[in-house]
C-alpha cells in the first residue's frame, strides 16, 4: 500500500555505495551486500517521513530521489575513471557451448540467476504463504489488517526496505556489471522505468520479471541496429521507454485508472491508527 516513487535514489545511493565497497575491498560480492545496505538504510527515511511523521508519499519520494542522487554524486568524486573488480560468470561447461540456447541461458554472473531466483521467492511467499497475505492484506486494507491485530507500520516498514534493497542491488549491478564503472547520474531514469513495469505488470512478479527483460531487450535492440547500421533513428527506440514511464504516471494519478491495473486499494493512502 505504499507508493515509493523514491526507487531512483536509492538505486543510485546502491550503485555507488556497492562500487566504492567493491573497489575498497577487492569483492564484487560485499559490494552487492553494501548496495543492499545502503538501499535500505535510505528507503528507512521514507519509511520514517511517510509512516511515522505520516507526510505525504509522492512527495517524499521525490525528495528522496534528488537526496539520493545529489549524495551519490558527492561520495563517488573520488571515484571516477575507476575500474572495479570484475564480476564472475558462471560457466557451465557443454550447456553454455549449446547453439543460441546456450549463451542466452547459460554464462551469466551470479546476479542475473539471484534475481530469477528472487521473483521466484517473491511469488511463493506472497501467493502461498501467511506473510504474503498479511502483506497483501495491509496493502488492500490497512485498517482491517490492523483491526485484526496486524502491526500495520511496523509490517510496511519492514516492506519498503526490503524493497529498498532490492533497489541498491539494482544499482550496484549498474556499476559493477553492467557498465563497469562509476558515472554520477548513471542510473538516467532506470528507478522510474522500475515503476513503470511494477504497474503494467500489475503487482505480479512474473510479469514484472517479463517487463524487465521486455524494456531491457529494447535497450539492447537500439544498441544492435545501430551497429547494424539499420536507418531507423535510435533516438525513437531510446526514449520508448521513458514515454512509457511517463504515460504510466499519468495514469497512476487516476485512481479509477489504478483499481482497473489491479493496483493495492491501499496504495498511497495515508494509515494512522485509531485509538
Amino acid at each position: 500500500g505504499v507508493l515509493n516513487l523514491g526507487v531512483e535514489g536509492m538505486m543510485i545511493i546502491g550503485a555507488i555505495c556497492g562500487f566504492a565497497v567493491a573497489v575498497e575491498t577487492g569483492s564484487p560480492l560485499l559490494g552487492f551486500v553494501a548496495a543492499a545496505a545502503a538501499g535500505a538504510v535510505l528507503s528507512l527515511l521514507f519509511a520514517f517521513l511517510t509512516q511515522i511523521l505520516l507526510a505525504n508519499q509522492v512527495a517524499s519520494g521525490l525528495a528522496l530521489t534528488m537526496f539520493g542522487l545529489g549524495l551519490s554524486a558527492l561520495i563517488g568524486q573520488s571515484y571516477a575513471g575507476i575500474k572495479p573488480p570484475p564480476t564472475p560468470k558462471i560457466d557451465i561447461p557443454l550447456l553454455t557451448d549449446i547453439p543460441v540456447l546456450g549463451p542466452i541461458l547459460f554464462g551469466h554472473d551470479l546476479m542475473v540467476y539471484f534475481g530469477i531466483a528472487m521473483v521466484a521467492a517473491v511469488w511463493a511467499v506472497l501467493k502461498y504463504t501467511r506473510l504474503g497475505l498479511i502483506l497483501r492484506a495491509v496493502g488492500e486494507n490497512h485498517d482491517a489488517a490492523h483491526a485484526l491485530g496486524y502491526k500495520v507500520v511496523r509490517i510496511r516498514i519492514l516492506a519498503i526496505m526490503f524493497g529498498g534493497a532490492c533497489a541498491g542491488l539494482g544499482g550496484a549491478y549498474l556499476s559493477l556489471v553492467r557498465v563497469p564503472q562509476w558515472t554520477e547520474g548513471m542510473t538516467a531514469g532506470a528507478g522510474w522505468i522500475a515503476l513503470a513495469i511494477v504497474v503494467f505488470a500489475s503487482w505480479k512478479p512474473w510479469r514484472v520479471m517479463l517487463g524487465a527483460y521486455l524494456f531491457g531487450g529494447v535497450t539492447v535492440l537500439q544498441f544492435n541496429l545501430q551497429a547494424a547500421g539499420v536507418n531507423i533513428p535510435v533516438q525513437y527506440l531510446a526514449m520508448s521507454p521513458y514515454l512509457v514511464t511517463i504515460l504510466v504516471l499519468v495514469i497512476m494519478s487516476s485512481s479509477k485508472a489504478r483499481s482497473a491495473m489491479n493496483a493495492p486499494a491501499a496504495l498511497g493512502r495515508i494509515f494512522h491508527a485509531t485509538h
